[in-house]
């Protein structure tokens, strides 16, 4: 993480002015009232990790408001985690309250209002993850955002030191490498958000968020079975294949179209993967699942516009 502002390097006049200009530009535009301008501290790292934006915010206490004359300008393509790295929040979004402690992490969305109140000693992490590709996962998020999300439970627990890992590995890993941390820290966010609400049924949202999210672990846990199929998949996630392929079609998709999807997408990664280089075309689509090197070839050039001889060619030299 690069540090992009701290107080300590302006004029105490003009420490809040900077600060929260910048806050706007890394995080989401707002409106931001410090406790004190008087003793003042504040400091903003920044990083990337794919498509991921990251943003380490450690302040004297604050209390911070996107109305909607913020949030009517807002980026519609992101959603925000925050992750509570010490200290104490209080967030408040969607007529929900969450009360962020060290280890907790949130949901939130940059199109609706929102609180926010960082009391003394808070010190939190921004994530901004590619809405569409976690909607995906988990459906619409509505009914998703300003949950408490603790690290008391297992699979809370590993999603939480996970997105504070991300902040020490940002703008250091290869393009290939940190597409596939991006994939892990939506599929991990995507778990933990079922999970959440799934304690709240009956709730159709949540059902359908925690079938998606069953029905993806399920195939990339197989996807190197050549053998894979609907019935397997469905059986694995515990629902019939009949309301399966009813959940996925509301994505425009279906098991085994989800299963080609993945495997295509194994194959295109380790294509591009110069760590890769010594293994065949042919022993890398065996690898991930595929029997056939003709229908591998066709499916690949119909997903990516070339062959995967093609493919790997180009990607030796870009």
């Amino acid at each position: 993480m690069q540090t992009v502002f701290s107080t300590a390097n302006v004029h105490p006049r003009d420490g809040y002015d900077y600060w929260h200009e910048m806050l706007c530009k890394k995080i989401a535009d707002h409106d931001c009232t410090p406790e004190s301008e008087q003793g003042f501290r504040a400091e903003l790292q920044s990083g990337t990790v794919a498509d991921i934006d990251l943003a380490l915010v450690e302040s004297t206490p604050m209390y911070c408001a996107a109305t909607a004359r913020h949030v009517e300008h807002a980026n519609t393509e992101e959603l925000i985690v925050v992750r509570q790295i010490a200290g104490v929040a209080i967030l408040e979004g969607d007529s929900r309250e969450v009360i962020l402690e060290a280890g907790d992490f949130t949901l939130l969305d940059p199109r609706r209002p929102m609180i926010g109140n960082y009391l003394r000693g808070s010190r939190a992490l921004f994530i901004k993850v590619p809405r569409r590709q976690l909607e995906a996962r988990v459906g619409d998020v509505r009914q998703l955002t300003a949950r408490l999300i603790k690290s008391s439970e297992p699979e809370h627990r590993l999603a939480s030191k996970y997105l504070a890992m991300l902040s020490i590995h940002t703008d250091e890993l290869d393009s290939t490498t940190a597409d596939i941390v991006r994939d892990q820290v939506l599929d991990l966010l995507a778990v933990s958000l079922a999970k959440t609400m799934d304690g709240e049924k009956p709730r159709v949202s949540s059902a359908r968020s925690l079938a998606l999210v069953s029905l993806r672990a399920a195939i990339e846990a197989r996807l190197t079975d050549p053998a894979l199929n609907p019935e397997t998949v469905a059986a694995a996630a515990g629902v019939s294949v009949r309301y399966a392929n009813a959940v996925l079609a509301e994505d425009d998709t279906s098991i085994m179209r989800l299963i080609w999807t993945r495997r295509l997408e194994r194959c295109r990664r380790a294509l591009e993967d110069p760590s890769q280089r010594h293994r065949t075309v042919s022993d890398i689509a065996y690898g991930w699942g595929f029997s056939d090197m003709t229908h591998f070839g066709r499916r690949f050039r119909a997903a990516y516009g070339f062959l995967p001889s093609e493919y790997c060619r180009r990607a030796k030299y870009t």
